[in-house]
């Protein structure tokens, strides 16, 4: 028992391993070649778990190996175009100019239910307001909607915006993210005051963050009266 459970520990901090080493990408966001080493890394992690008649290396040098060639597979697909265009295929016009190319769903073998589908999906409900659709390689479909259909901007109205930065997490739980404090050059002596104008601690916070014009905002934890 104790040697299942150390095998399924070492490969399941492998699987992470290399799953990281892949990249952040969703399932649905992956290339098929990516796709296909994953569900491969999958299969040969489970064989050594639940069999302890296999050697724990006939599991583990598989996954190395494939691992290894995803790696390979997407540095050639980062360097050379073509290479790229042949391992993941290239992206799809699915509808130009309001017109649904036939032709090219039938190459896909995309049907026009699932077409429909993700247009509504896009709150696209007319196949005439759209612009352009394509299928990209990893199949989504984006949407670019026609110029009149297009939300209204500020550019649009030649009104001037203000510069907005990303909201930056201060206090997790408990815990002062120093980093972001750095990131938005501020230091621990300004957080003790804005903690100290509301009565509270760090350890009492659950959520502190400052929002994209760079004001602070708190909650405190649960069952913290300030």
């Amino acid at each position: 028992m104790l040697n299942i459970f150390v095998r399924s520990l070492i490969l399941y901090i492998v699987v992470v391993f290399v799953m990281r080493i892949m990249g952040k990408r969703q399932i649905g966001q992956l290339q098929p070649f990516e796709l296909v080493i994953t569900i491969l890394i999958a299969e040969l992690a489970a064989i050594p778990m639940q069999d302890v008649g296999v050697p724990f290396i006939h599991g583990l040098v598989p996954i190395l190996a494939l691992a290894l060639a995803q790696v390979t597979l997407s540095y050639f697909s980062l360097k050379s175009e073509k290479f790229r265009a042949f391992i993941c295929g290239s992206p799809n016009i699915v509808i130009e100019n309001g017109k649904i190319k036939e032709k090219e769903l039938e190459k896909l073998r995309y049907n026009l239910n699932d077409l429909l589908e993700q247009l509504r999906s896009k709150d696209m409900a007319n196949v005439s307001d759209v612009e352009f659709a394509i299928l990209e390689t990893g199949g989504q479909l984006n949407v670019i909607p026609k110029s009149q259909k297009r939300p209204v901007t500020p550019e649009d109205l030649n009104i001037s915006t203000k510069y907005e930065a990303i909201p930056l997490t201060i206090i997790m739980d408990g815990h002062i993210q120093h980093k972001n404090l750095k990131t938005a050059n501020l230091d621990i002596p300004w957080l003790y005051d804005q903690l100290k104008s509301q009565n509270i601690k760090p350890e009492d916070v659950f959520f502190a963050y400052l929002d994209s014009t760079g004001v602070f905002h708190m909650q405190p934890k649960e069952g913290v009266v300030n």
